[in-house]
């Protein structure tokens, strides 16, 4: 198995956060979508990672649906559970957490524009998007059930990838002001070695994603 990406990805780390915790061996291949000679777009005709080239060589991309296909893998532990209905819902947090994601991605490329470019309203459309999903995601996780709870979700994993994507580009620098839950799940998620691991190289900042 080889996944192919950015070592700032968020969304390639969600993929390799989930790949570690299965206890998959794959391969990792840099390839920043951005940087000349990229050959992403050989893989993903969008040209953006994650991409993910299984064993029989079918390739897989967008982090919501290689992780789809993981959890098809019956590989534990399971980040979805069995129940449709509830594995639903628990996807519904995880597309919350990538759309703050998203909309931090996009305030980080703007902010690489020269001032006199940049967009202000939509500068400011995006940062509500990222406080908003935020402030949902807070009482998500006060609430304990389909964010934070006992057992590691795909939610919980696209949460911290969110958070740690905050914290490694700045974006919001006081995201965690009021939002105590979200904290205490930062902390206990960035404790866990497939977090440690796949942390981003701070002597990347140049790389746009």
């Amino acid at each position: 198995m080889k996944l192919i990406g950015s070592e700032t990805s968020p969304f390639v780390r969600k993929i390799a956060v989930m790949l570690l915790e299965k206890g998959r061996e794959f391969e990792f291949v840099n390839d920043p979508p951005f940087e000349p000679g990229s050959r992403v777009v050989e893989y993903n005709p969008l040209g953006k990672v994650p991409v993910l080239i299984a064993d029989d060589g079918e390739v897989f991309y967008d982090s919501r649906v290689i992780a789809e296909y993981l959890e098809l893998q019956a590989l534990a532990p399971a980040f979805l559970p069995a129940d449709r209905q509830a594995a639903l819902r628990i996807r519904q947090v995880e597309a919350l957490a990538d759309g703050v994601t998203e909309a931090a991605a996009t305030l980080f490329r703007e902010s690489k524009r020269l001032p006199e470019k940049q967009d202000e309203a939509w500068i400011l459309r995006q940062r509500q998007k990222v406080l908003h999903g935020l402030d949902a995601l807070e009482k998500l996780a006060q609430q304990r059930a389909l964010l934070n709870a006992e057992q590691l979700t795909l939610a919980d994993i696209a949460t911290g990838c969110a958070l740690g994507y905050l914290n490694f580009r700045r974006i919001v620098p006081n995201w965690c002001v009021d939002r105590p839950a979200l904290i205490k799940l930062a902390e206990r998620l960035f404790a866990r070695e497939s977090f440690a691991r796949t942390m981003p190289p701070h002597s990347a900042d140049t790389i746009k994603n």
